[in-house]
């Protein structure tokens, strides 16, 4: 049996979400809520100072999204879990955040009951997925993948804005975020998509309706 309390670290961007779901969490005896962020870059700070054994991790982030923020956890922190706690249930953003190193999928609709047993199991090196994310997941096994499936929600919005004609400064402004982490997400856009330009992957999102 466990005789320390299992040390979660919550980041979602939404300060009222972050509070609510300490209170839930504390109400548990082996879970201890060592820290929250509002952001990716935040959490993987903290993550240096705390060593908490699970991350609670929403997808939609300021900045470097959730599904970026779990591989960076991974490398810099291998034995810290992931778990994402999110409203996104779709096929691959399931596929994605298990493929970037997630134990967890949990829908934002969970009770209490199945936040502590999510977290237990994920802090245990087990797998966790409520039932919609598993059928989500099941059907994303069974579909051939298309290109750009892999493209993250926050990598999608910088694909939109390209497909805008925006230049890297504007997105930057656009999304508040830093040139160098729009650089990093048009990289990633590009090679997902295997393109060898900019032009060239506006017109891939066009071909392959990745973007509205």
């Amino acid at each position: 049996m466990r005789e320390q309390p299992i040390h979660v670290l919550i980041v979602d961007d939404h300060p009222m979400v972050r509070t609510g779901l300490a209170k839930v969490l504390e109400m548990y005896d082996e879970l201890e809520v060592v820290g929250a962020a509002g952001s990716a870059e935040d959490a993987l700070t903290l993550c240096d100072t705390t060593l908490p054994n699970v991350v609670l991790v929403d997808i939609h982030l300021p900045g470097m999204d959730g599904l970026e923020m779990i591989r960076l956890l991974k490398r810099r922190h291998p034995k810290v879990q992931a778990a994402v706690l999110t409203n996104d249930e779709d096929d691959q953003t399931v596929m994605g955040a298990m493929q970037a190193g997630a134990r967890g999928y949990l829908l934002k609709t969970a009770e209490g009951r199945q936040l502590r047993q999510a977290i237990g199991a994920v802090a245990g090196g087990r797998t966790f997925l409520m039932p919609e994310a598993a059928e989500a997941l099941v059907r994303a096994v069974g579909k051939p993948a298309a290109p750009g499936s892999d493209i993250t929600p926050r990598e999608r919005e910088v694909l939109t804005l390209l497909v805008k004609g925006l230049s890297n400064d504007a997105i930057a402004k656009q999304l508040i975020v830093s040139l160098a982490t729009v650089k990093h997400h048009v990289s990633q856009i590009l090679g997902k998509l295997n393109a060898a330009s900019r032009t060239e992957a506006v017109t891939l999102a066009w071909r392959y309706h990745l973007v509205a």
